[in-house]
């Protein structure tokens, strides 16, 4: 009985860690090794939230990203990220980045536009969305301009 206990318990620590780390996929954290290659994915655009971990302004957002996240699961064409402009410097001078947080969406490797607007899952899903088909389209004219 002790035995089948010792080979039980690691198991479900084992799954409930895939749990959680299957949770929290739909933000995906990109550094300065995956970010280019991440935004200049083809027909993908990425809203990334640029922040770091001592701003009280990044702290009061709570959840509100990893909401987002949950909230675009299955949009193939949107991908949420995040950026700790702590540890990953380079990648916040490169765009630019001089406020916390600060959120932009790219699309096909170009920065779009910064989101400027409430801070509610609503009102952040609905721009994202509203602006990733502005872009899809216009990337669609300039593919067939070629």
């Amino acid at each position: 009985m002790k035995l089948g206990a010792w080979v039980i318990a690691p198991m479900i620590i084992l799954v409930l860690s895939l749990t959680i780390e299957l949770t929290k996929a739909e933000v995906i954290t990109l550094t300065p090794e995956t970010f280019s290659d991440k935004v200049k994915e083809k027909d993908t655009a990425w809203f990334v939230k640029f922040c770091v971990p001592w701003c009280k302004h990044c702290k009061k957002l709570g959840n509100l990203w990893e909401d987002l996240g949950k909230a675009m699961e299955g949009d193939d064409e949107i991908e949420i990220g995040e950026v700790d402009c702590g540890t990953s410097r380079a990648v916040c001078t490169k765009v630019d980045i001089h406020s916390y947080p600060t959120f932009k969406l790219f699309y096909n490797g170009e920065e779009v536009t910064k989101y400027q607007g409430k801070r509610d899952v609503e009102s952040l899903k609905a721009f994202v969305v509203e602006e990733t088909e502005k872009a899809a389209e216009k990337a669609q004219l300039e593919d067939k301009e070629l």
